[in-house]
């Protein structure tokens, strides 16, 4: 990341150092600069490539791995338009467990129900009636159910109690059959799940590189023609203290 910040243009900030002169600045970074991928390539899926993190990798670890240079990490974090890598990557199993403990206070906690989901739902055709995982917070929701004619008789993703029922008609068991498609998630399960949604991100192919790195070079550049403008690398801010 170093490298990255590197490329940062600096700013003249007007000192608010308690011992400074009315026309003191300090040079600061502008972190209002900051590199992003150009629109045409962010919304292209074949510029990228599906790519799991794995273990406790960070991002430098998988830049390393991908690209052969850890300091394009901060190019991992905006293809994923990851802006808190403390929030938006997946943790360390230590930082998880230490999360866990934090947020749901005893392990008694972590082990509760955290919400209900629906489990897959088969007729005697094998055909799915309710597919399984659809969930929400704090609720149950139903899967898809369909009966053996292939006819859906309940969609995907209702928000439905705990002890919610389907019951509908299947020919080959020539009567009327009830299901219970829904099950328990649990605190853990549910951050589980998320930790792992976190590990499927995409990345820039290699060959694009160039391209994108081109561009970070004109993001980071100030142009000609404002008052503020010393250098390619250096803008100054007005200092209302002398007005």
């Amino acid at each position: 990341m170093s490298n990255y910040f590197s490329k940062v243009p600096d700013f003249e900030y007007v000192s608010r150092l308690p011992d400074a002169n009315i026309s003191d600045y300090i040079p600061v970074k502008n972190l209002f600069k900051r590199g992003q991928l150009r629109e045409d390539i962010f919304q292209e899926l074949a510029f990228f490539t599906k790519y799991k993190v794995r273990g406790n990798d960070r991002p430098d670890n998988v830049a390393s791995e991908f690209y052969g240079d850890s300091q394009l990490d901060w190019l991992v974090l905006v293809c994923n338009n990851i802006q808190n890598i403390y929030t938006e990557w997946p943790m360390s199993q230590y930082n998880f467990n230490e999360y866990l403990l934090k947020t749901y206070g005893t392990y008694d906690n972590i082990n509760a129900t955290h919400h209900y989901e629906t489990t897959q739902l088969k007729n005697s055709d094998n055909i799915t009636i309710v597919p399984a995982g659809i969930n929400a917070t704090h609720h149950y929701e139903t899967t898809q159910l369909k009966n053996s004619d292939n006819i859906t008789i309940v969609p995907a993703g209702l928000k439905v109690p705990s002890t919610y029922s389907i019951t509908y008609y299947d020919y080959y068991e020539s009567g009327l059959v009830t299901e219970y498609p829904v099950k328990e998630v649990t605190n853990y399960q549910y951050e589980d799940n998320l930790q792992t949604d976190r590990r499927n991100i995409f990345l820039l192919k290699p060959r694009y590189l160039s391209v994108v790195l081109d561009d970070l070079e004109l993001i980071m550049t100030y142009k000609k023609g404002s008052s503020q403008y010393k250098t390619e690398t250096m803008k100054t801010a007005d200092n209302i203290r002398l007005f």
